[in-house]
């Protein structure tokens, strides 16, 4: 099965993934959502199964940059909304397993989770 492996690809954690699946052998797509977007079904899907306080990064400078009306009252709705108009407000990275997905880069949860 090849997954597919969805981030931004200059990001560092995303550059450790992807050197860990190289590593590893394990066959993926990499779909970079800076040039290539993302669609809401997938944003509401991973927000559906982690919640999406984990899956908007409110640590990034993109989202610290917003204004205070743009931060206010979030919720699944909002969050997804600011996503898609600014994917680098995504977590990264999202690697789908196609029966779930991970967020973030942790070697063994990837390790677990591809055994």
């Amino acid at each position: 099965m090849t997954y597919t492996l969805y981030g931004i690809k200059a990001c560092d954690t995303m550059k450790k993934a992807r050197t860990w699946l190289d590593e590893k052998a394990v066959a993926y797509e990499f779909h970079d959502y800076k040039t290539q977007g993302i669609d809401r079904d997938s944003l509401n899907r991973w927000c559906n199964e982690h919640g999406w306080e984990v899956i908007l990064n409110r640590a990034g400078t993109t989202f610290r940059k917003l204004d205070d009306a743009s931060k206010a009252d979030l919720d699944q709705a909002k969050a997804v909304e600011l996503m898609l108009a600014q994917p680098s407000m995504i977590k990264r990275p999202v690697l789908d397993l196609g029966t779930r997905t991970l967020v973030g880069f942790k070697p063994d949860l990837y390790a677990a989770a591809l055994a």
